[in-house]
């Protein structure tokens, strides 16, 4: 199921549910938890770039670049309000990441000073140059991926790395210029 069918309500309830379950907090917690839980400075970002995702879908585009630019200036991190992103998106830390890609799927974990994005300008916003990253994808601190290249699930970009070639599932990566360091067994 797509990030666009779960809905706005949907897409917050599980990033809250996952956001308390790396955190170590109870999962389950009563709705009015999870609510006051939206107002952390790890997971305002993600608030603030789900409005922008939606109001971008529903055409209130000078709505939409009003939260991207709260988050910008409150939070140091840039979002595309065009990406779409699935649920369970988490940000240990924001300052001075720019996330471009066409997509990332579920369960993201991205770090502080990340850059995702087109290799040079690209105004067109389109997947053959802009990344597409899989499910359950962690990028490290300050690392860079960059072009119209695809990440499977499960892949780790190491911090630092400077990523510029598809890679398939469940690969660490790593290096200036990144290569894969290891493959992980599924099961694993």
């Amino acid at each position: 199921m797509s990030s666009d069918q779960v809905g706005l309500c949907g897409l917050l309830l599980c990033d809250a549910r996952r956001h308390r379950a790396l955190l170590g907090a109870d999962v389950n917690a009563s709705v009015a938890r999870l609510v006051l839980g939206m107002f952390s400075p790890r997971f305002a970002p993600v608030l603030l770039y789900r409005l922008a995702y939606a109001c971008q879908r529903h055409r209130l585009s000078p709505l939409a670049k009003v939260f991207s630019l709260m988050n910008f200036l409150l939070f140091g991190i840039e979002i595309a309000v065009a990406c779409r992103i699935g649920p369970g998106l988490f940000f240990p830390h924001t300052h001075g990441t720019v996330i471009g890609a066409y997509s990332i799927g579920s369960n993201a974990v991205i770090y502080q000073g990340v850059t995702v994005g087109a290799r040079d300008l690209d105004f067109t916003y389109d997947e053959a140059h802009r990344p597409v990253l899989g499910d359950g994808v962690m990028l490290g601190a300050g690392a860079k991926v960059l072009g119209g290249i695809r990440l499977g699930d499960g892949v780790t970009v190491a911090a630092n790395a400077v990523l510029l070639m598809s890679v398939a599932d469940h690969c660490v990566v790593g290096g200036i210029p990144a290569k894969i360091l290891k493959t992980r067994n599924e099961a694993a």
